[in-house]
């Protein structure tokens, strides 16, 4: 689907057009092909981020799956207003995709119950990967997947839910803990006998968090042990990474998470690098400024202008990397408040200024530093059940990570 900020205008390569993948099904025990994505590309959620404008921004790129900012099941199950409002779809998403993370099976059933009849979803995607300390130390996160016997109930129980309403349900992990604790290879077989339509696997491990390079050949293994498709995240920075991914693991699909922030083009690359047309979009200073535009538009609708506006902020150090924009004028952007004062800014800049090449290839957002020790409750690797735990601790009322 093209937009107004569509790039038809945008410098490409193209070579003759051989499609890299098929189409992604997505089934649930009762309903074989619940769901079909022409083109297997993934917006990952990201906290802050993936909202209902930033969304349609991407969809306007280029095909794929857009998936909804993460919730959690107690946010759902007890009413809280803040995962309400995230929970926003506008009428162009055919496809409600939501991920959502929950530690009691019990409440994952009145939470899906709640995404599919309340919120009419049409995809459900369960987060066993975040490796953020503050949930680790609960167990929570990515060191949940140690607890086999719980997981199965987990994933078990949101399956079965979920299929009373013909969606499919899929399973996103890390590689495992550490280098010496690794659970990839069981959570596939384990998503795969609990009916899950596909496994994603982001290829570091909590210890690693974002750090590091993506270890690429653990996809490859995971595809070899699982009959349900396989999505490979990590590292993909430029349509090129997704096809060294693709043909390098035999994997069914990507998704994209850091690579896409002030880069909602990147969809159009990955589209047509998907269909074998391997087109690059190079966009211009004052095309970026046309696509900044427009998400301002699209968090207006979303927001209001003022609060559309703070959300917009903190993407402009995204949209503008590399670019020569003057110190000035970047905090002003940082600050923007309003429609009228963006259009003043983005017209002082040049627009003929092309992309900065050097950017490309080049990691974007959060990365740190690897850690030393995952923080985990005590005595939590002593063994693989956990059916016996309170990790109530472990989920926040609140959703968004």
């Amino acid at each position: 689907m093209q937009g107004p900020s569509s790039l038809e205008s945008m410098s490409a390569t193209q070579t003759t057009p051989t499609r890299l993948l098929p189409e992604l099904r997505l089934s649930s025990p009762s309903h074989p092909d619940a769901l079909v994505i022409d083109t297997p590309v993934v917006l990952a959620p990201m906290a802050g981020v993936t909202n209902a404008a930033y969304r349609q921004l991407c969809r306007e790129q280029g095909a794929g799956l857009y998936v909804c900012e993460m919730i959690t099941s107690r946010g759902l199950v007890v009413g809280d207003p803040k995962t309400a409002d995230m929970l926003a779809f506008w009428p162009e998403e055919d496809v409600r995709s939501v991920q959502t993370y929950g530690v009691d099976p019990v409440s994952l059933e009145v939470a899906v119950d709640i995404l599919c009849d309340g919120f009419g979803v049409d995809h459900i995607d369960l987060n066993f990967g975040c490796p953020v300390p503050k949930v680790t130390r609960k167990g929570g996160g990515g060191v949940l997947p140690w607890k086999l016997d719980l997981v199965r109930q987990i994933i078990a129980s949101t399956v079965r839910t979920a299929d009373r309403y013909g969606v499919p349900v899929t399973v996103k992990t890390r590689i495992g803990i550490d280098d010496r604790h690794l659970t990839f290879l069981d959570m596939g077989r384990l998503a795969e006998d609990c009916g899950a339509a596909a496994i994603c696997l982001h290829a570091r491990t909590v210890a690693q968090a974002y750090s590091g390079h993506a270890d690429w050949n653990a996809i490859s293994e995971l595809v070899q042990v699982v009959d349900i498709p396989v999505l490979g995240n990590g590292d993909i920075w430029e349509a090129a990474d997704a096809v060294a991914m693709i043909e390098q693991t035999g994997c069914a699909g990507v998704e994209i998470g850091r690579g896409c922030l002030g880069r909602p083009w990147l969809f159009r690359d990955l589209a047509a690098a998907i269909t074998g047309e391997q087109e690059t979009v190079l966009p211009s200073l004052g095309e970026v400024c046309a696509i900044v535009r427009r998400h301002a538009e699209l968090l207006a609708r979303l927001w209001g202008e003022e609060h559309g506006m703070k959300d917009l902020r903190k993407h402009m150090a995204w949209y503008f990397k590399g670019f020569p924009v003057g110190g000035d004028t970047r905090h002003a952007l940082g600050m923007v408040s309003s429609l009228a004062e963006l259009d003043a800014l983005l017209a002082q800049l040049d627009g003929a200024v092309p992309y900065p090449t050097a950017e490309l290839g080049r990691p974007r957002g959060r990365q740190g530093s690897p850690r030393s020790k995952v923080t985990m409750p005590w005595g939590w690797l002593d063994d693989r059940c956990g059916l016996e735990l309170d990790l109530s601790e472990a989920e926040l009322e609140t959703s968004g990570g």
